[in-house]
């Protein structure tokens, strides 16, 4: 398998990974979200902060299979390295606010590293080619 496919290959893993969680979090913000990691949950009025999870999420996922489509590689490689400080973000809001430690590093650690491979691998493919093409 070529470095091409391997990458194409684990962004759309990871778009539609992002986009189930993030609509979960649209549709069944309440059964989605224990699995975050998190201790305890907002209630009430507060609940609309699930939404902004589950907007954020899925906006993510779209913005990878868009720059796909587009066949905006190198973009989507450096997005996808910025993407991958979300996922440290949701680790150290878990570890800070005494949620799971396995959560927080089994879920969202072990996913920006996968998000951050994706993008190196993305961007180790530009140079291939860049080199290539010399």
């Amino acid at each position: 398998m070529t470095l091409s496919r391997i990458a194409t290959a684990l962004s759309l893993v990871g778009a539609a990974f992002i986009l189930y969680i993030g609509i979960s979090y649209l549709i069944t913000p309440d059964t989605t979200a224990p699995g975050f990691g998190l201790p305890a949950w907002p209630d009430g009025d507060a609940v609309a902060f699930m939404n902004l999870k589950g907007v954020r999420d899925t906006v993510l996922g779209v913005l990878i299979v868009v720059l796909l489509a587009a066949k905006q590689r190198y973009a989507l490689g450096i997005v996808t390295l910025v993407i991958a400080l979300v996922p440290v973000g949701d680790m150290i809001t878990v570890l800070s606010w005494n949620g799971s430690p396995a959560a927080a590093f089994g879920i969202h650690g072990l996913t920006a590293v996968f998000v951050f491979l994706t993008g190196a691998l993305l961007l180790r493919e530009h140079q291939v080619a860049t080199n290539t093409a010399r």
